[in-house]
Parts: structure tokens; C-alpha cells; sequence
């Protein structure tokens, strides 16, 4: 009998990496250029014969990886000009890597809450607040409060006063936007995260570290459950 090892079971693409070759396949098709907008998700549902919410999952995916923008009022608007097995390529990355992106941000996020919580300055208490009522009047405007959230993580990452810490967010900066966009995008997400920055923002204020650190964990836990690694 021949040597099998060498045979590893078939993967079976995921609905919404289908949804994604067939969008990419009709922007081919239909010379869709850099800065056109995608039709809306309630007609690709249609055409596509899948439900909105795998297509919004199938554009999150392509907003991640740098394909398009999702903006509020304005749709999916294509940023670059997509390849099929490059995007496919890039989305199994994403994929992959997801769980050593968390893992590192609960090992530097925590501690910097901590240390936020006993050096935190006036000015640092004033940053995180205004974080937050950023997110917070993009979520009421219908938004996903992506810009208040990267602001909220910047001001406590500043008033944890480590340069150290510091330069390793910036390293994993990249790969914590990609979390985000997908984490933000999920129904009722937005205004859970908000939830979360604000117990962490009242810990940091009460200047209990440990409250702090542990409200961070909580978040980061619960802002990590996206669907990318539920399926």
C-alpha cells in the first residue's frame, strides 16, 4: 500500500470567502475602478443569493485586508484594486494570525491599564474622556466608532508613561486596526466596546490598578470574539 502521510484533509472555502471571489469576479468583470462604489448589501444579497449578513461579513473581510472602505453614509468604496487569490491569500493570514494579535494585546494592553491607573495625568484623564465621546456620537450617528476606539487605546497606551510599551503597540499597530475593523463591524459590538472603555476609563480615574487591568482583560476578551475565528 503507497505511503499516504502526505494527504491532508480538504478545506471547504467559507460562505463569505466565496461571497468575496464573486464580488471581486464581477468587479473584474465590470472594469470597477479605484474610488467606484459597490452596490449596496441588501441588492449583492439579492443577486448573490445569500443573506445581508454574509455579505457584510464577505466586506468586512475585503475592508480588512485593504480592498475597500466601509463608510458610513457612503457604502463600500473600492481603496485598491483587488486580486482574487492575493485577497483569498491575504484573508487565510488574517485568520491565522488573529489569536497571537489578541494574545499580545491582552499581555501590553493590561499592563498599560495598570500603569495608566498610578501615572495617569490630568491631561491623560482628559484625552481618554474625549476618546470616548468621539466613539461614543459616531455610534449615535450610525457609525462603528472605529476612530474613538483607536483614540481611546492610544490615550490609555500614553498614560501608562512607558516608552517601551509604547513602541511595541506601534509595532503590532497594523495588526490591531485589522481586529478591530472586524470586531467593530459585528452587530451591537460598537456600544459593548463603548461599555468596556468606560469601565476601564473609571478604574484608570479611581486610580485602581488592578480594577483596571482586569476591566481591560474583559474587554479585550469580549471585543475578540469575532466571527472570523468562530468559524
Amino acid at each position: 500500500m503507497p505511503e499516504m502521510g502526505r494527504l491532508r484533509p480538504v478545506s471547504r472555502p467559507r460562505l463569505y470567502e466565496q461571497v468575496v471571489q464573486q464580488i471581486l469576479a464581477w468587479i473584474d468583470d465590470n472594469g470597477i475602478d479605484v474610488g467606484d462604489r459597490l452596490p449596496p448589501e441588501r441588492e449583492l444579497a439579492s443577486r448573490l443569493g445569500v443573506s445581508r449578513a454574509t455579505v457584510s461579513q464577505a466586506l468586512v473581510a475585503m475592508e480588512v485586508v485593504g480592498v475597500v472602505a466601509v463608510r458610513h453614509g457612503d457604502g463600500a468604496v473600492i481603496v485598491e484594486s483587488p486580486g482574487t487569490s492575493k485577497v483569498v491569500d491575504a484573508l487565510h493570514r488574517h485568520a491565522e494570525r488573529l489569536p497571537d494579535v489578541i494574545e499580545a494585546r491582552e499581555a501590553l494592553e493590561c499592563k498599560l491599564a495598570a500603569l495608566a491607573a498610578v501615572r495617569r495625568t490630568a491631561e491623560d484623564l482628559a484625552r481618554i474622556e474625549s476618546a470616548m465621546e468621539v466613539m461614543a456620537a459616531d455610534i449615535e450617528a450610525g457609525g462603528r466608532g472605529l476612530k474613538g476606539d483607536e483614540l481611546f487605546h492610544a490615550a490609555v497606551t500614553a498614560a501608562g508613561h512607558s516608552s517601551l510599551l509604547q513602541r511595541l503597540m506601534r509595532e503590532i499597530s497594523d495588526l490591531i486596526r485589522e481586529t478591530r475593523i472586524e470586531s467593530l463591524s459585528q452587530p451591537d459590538r460598537p456600544r459593548e466596546s463603548l461599555e468596556g472603555h468606560r469601565l476601564i476609563a473609571e478604574a484608570i480615574h479611581a486610580e485602581d490598578a488592578a480594577r483596571a487591568a482586569a476591566a481591560m482583560r474583559e474587554h479585550i476578551a469580549k471585543v475578540s470574539d469575532v466571527a472570523l475565528l468562530r468559524d
